[in-house]
């Protein structure tokens, strides 16, 4: 017979979201447990944003010190793994160990269990024959894991993840990624600054195909410079690996058959919610679903939220974070704001950045808007002009004409991401575009092609 436990809230899955919820949770009195099987923390501190990020940041210095010569003189780049390497597992992960993070979560006074938990109807999460009684509910943030594609052979061969390629010591001398979306794109670039030889194969007709397309073209632009070889309309049929090697079998856009040869092959082609086996059965969900509904409080059912990944809007660190503080108000009787997703935001690390945030041009003729685009192109600004090699990029305003207001926005350039807050902020608030027509911008910078763009709408 299993133990049983009374407790307020059993928080399941320690990604970002459900550690902020725990110990929020534990701090305004609850008595908290929280769950999970893998390192507290989740995808984005030992696998995801933060040591992709540095490899990035390395990646970015070796394209600026090759830009010398264009600019300053000249300088030697000689490219070397081993220190962003290091820097990865002592500083990020301290050797993919979550000790440090466990011990701040219980520090808050949260209970931690290591162990794959699932629910057991309303209010219970069983964890290795321990039954934890929630007297106010319980909390998901179970996330998600990288996906494969059905793809003969592919299953029997030693493919990185991003789980994978961020634990290598060393760049391999060829790469082919599986996926120009923005984790493929990102690493893509990356290796090729450290000399790697990487081919992309995107399914789509081009990379980063949830952007705007002239976030694409300015990227792809990139890395012919860079030396990626892109193939977009690709349909992989199958992949092999024998005596070190990998090769890829593929048919490209204009419908030939082509083989792929590589030391490394990265599959960044999507992701999957760690939904199947969690117990939702016992409460009425769907164990299939790819992902849980939720009300502007983050409540999935009776006693039930749920944040981050599983949620479906948006697998992002900021937007599990957002949730987290909702579902803390709501658990814990304090008023909203609640849950709104007319401005989230978006930046895939590429050089150059790519922000965005809302909706894209397309998005808002399918909703049936009147719509009025703008386009500002950064090299044509003086910014652009003297920052001269990398300094491309474009900005991309997207109006409710009837409304007068922006209801998206792209920000592509060296400092994507950062300019993206002020189109954010306009359309998180629905500044009039007058209003922003108005404003005056310091000169020379970046952001001033937001001017441009917005006296481009037509």
């Amino acid at each position: 017979m299993s133990e049983e436990q009374h407790v307020d809230l059993v928080v399941l899955g320690l990604g970002p979201g459900g550690e902020s919820v725990a110990t929020e949770a534990a701090k305004a009195g609850l008595t908290v447990v929280g769950v999970d099987e893998r390192l507290v923390g989740g995808e984005c501190p030992y696998y995801g944003c933060i040591p992709s990020k540095m490899v990035i940041r390395a990646a970015d210095a070796l394209a600026e010190a090759r830009r010398v010569a264009d600019l300053a003189g000249s300088a030697t780049v000689a490219p070397d793994f081993s220190p962003v390497a290091t820097r990865i597992r002592d500083e990020a992960t301290d050797d993919w160990d979550d000790a440090v993070a466990v011990e701040r979560l219980e520090k808050a006074g949260v209970t931690f269990v290591r162990g794959h938990g699932r629910l057991a109807g309303e209010g219970v999460v069983e964890v290795a024959g321990t039954r934890y009684v929630a007297r106010v509910g319980v909390v998901l943030n179970t996330g998600t894991a990288p996906a494969a594609p059905p793809v003969e052979g592919l299953a029997d061969t030693p493919f990185w993840t991003n789980r994978d390629v961020l634990r290598a010591t060393e760049a391999p001398s060829s790469l082919v990624v599986v996926g120009g979306g923005a984790i493929g794109a990102e690493l893509a670039q990356a290796f090729a600054r450290f000399g790697s030889r990487v081919s992309v194969l995107e399914a789509a007709p081009r990379i980063l195909a949830l952007e705007e397309p002239e976030a694409s073209e300015v990227v792809a632009a990139s890395f012919a410079r860079d030396g990626v070889q892109v193939l977009a309309g690709a349909s992989i049929r199958s992949v092999t690996y024998a005596d070190g090697r990998f090769t890829v079998a593929f048919t490209d856009a204009d419908s030939t058959d082509l083989d792929l040869d590589a030391d490394r092959l990265l599959v960044a082609a999507g992701r999957r919610p760690n939904l199947h086996d969690i117990g939702l059965e016992t409460v009425g969900l769907d164990p299939s679903a790819r992902s849980l509904e939720t009300d502007e409080r983050m409540r999935a059912g009776e006693r039930l939220w749920a944040i981050g990944d599983i949620t479906g809007k948006g697998a992002f660190t900021h937007m599990s974070m957002y949730q987290a503080g909702i579902a803390v108000r709501d658990l814990t009787g304090t008023d909203g704001p609640w849950a709104s997703y007319h401005a989230v935001p978006r930046v895939t690390f590429t050089d150059p950045e790519v922000g965005w945030v809302g909706m894209t041009g397309q998005q808002a003729r399918d909703a049936r808007l009147t719509v009025r685009v703008g386009t500002g192109a950064l090299a044509e600004s003086t910014r652009g002009w003297i920052h001269g090699p990398g300094g491309d990029g474009v900005v991309k305003v997207v109006e409710d004409a009837d409304a007068g207001y922006l209801v998206g926005a792209t920000s592509v350039g060296p400092t994507g991401g950062e300019v993206l807050s002020m189109l954010a902020t306009a359309v998180h608030a629905r500044v009039p575009t007058a209003v922003l027509r108005e404003q005056v911008l310091a000169y020379p910078t970046f952001h001033r092609a937001v001017s441009s763009a917005l006296a481009a709408l037509a």
